[in-house]
């Protein structure tokens, strides 16, 4: 889970950089500039993921050694490194959309989503496949795989379906209701 963990901080810091661009193109009514950054960024995610994935399949064998000797724990890190490539490519869209929906205002949707596919499906379906139906860790890994990939689901609908001129002009009367006595100036000249 360690390579997991080094391939999110990439995507910790691409949410948090869509987050404020989409928010910042709103505010300034431009839409088609909102969605453009969204496009890159989940397309260039995209490709992280994939690339890390593919490299772990290849090196599935031989990575474990970094952190561990003993050959039945490698044996079995090459067994789940599928799992690992999938959770690697879903953990680089997942937070990117998450940044797009928070930069848009859609913060209490994203908690709920979150709850939702976590709490309320993936724990109980990793629950089942790894206790019940016995496939150990495999299963309950598996069953998060699953609550994460319903999560990056919802969120690519939502995004698909925004409307981001109307998304701009919510966020400029945003701006003209809490933004003090200059909001009726545009942010950026």
């Amino acid at each position: 889970m360690n390579v997991n963990g080094w391939e999110g901080m990439i995507f910790i810091g691409l949410n948090a950089a869509i987050s404020v661009r989409v928010s910042n193109e709103l505010g300034s009514g431009r839409p088609r500039a909102a969605k453009h950054a969204v496009m890159v960024v989940v397309g260039e995610s995209l490709l992280i993921g994939l690339l890390c994935m593919a490299l772990v399949l290849i090196f599935r064998d031989s990575f474990s050694v970094i952190y561990t000797t003993d050959s039945e724990l490698q044996h079995a890190v090459s067994r789940i490194a599928g799992l690992l490539g999938l959770t690697m490519v879903l953990n680089s869209v997942q937070p990117v959309l998450s940044g797009v929906a928070i930069g848009g205002g859609w913060q209490g949707l994203v908690a709920y989503i979150n709850l939702g596919c976590y709490y309320i499906f993936g724990l109980p379906l990793g629950y089942l496949l790894g206790y019940k139906f016995n496939y150990g860790v495999g299963g309950i890994w598996a069953g998060m795989l699953c609550g994460i990939a319903l999560q990056t689901l919802i969120l690519i609908f939502i995004v698909w379906r925004t409307d981001w001129n109307a998304e701009a002009a919510l966020a400029s009367s945003r701006v003209r209701k809490w933004g003090g006595a200059d909001a009726t100036k545009p942010l950026l000249e």
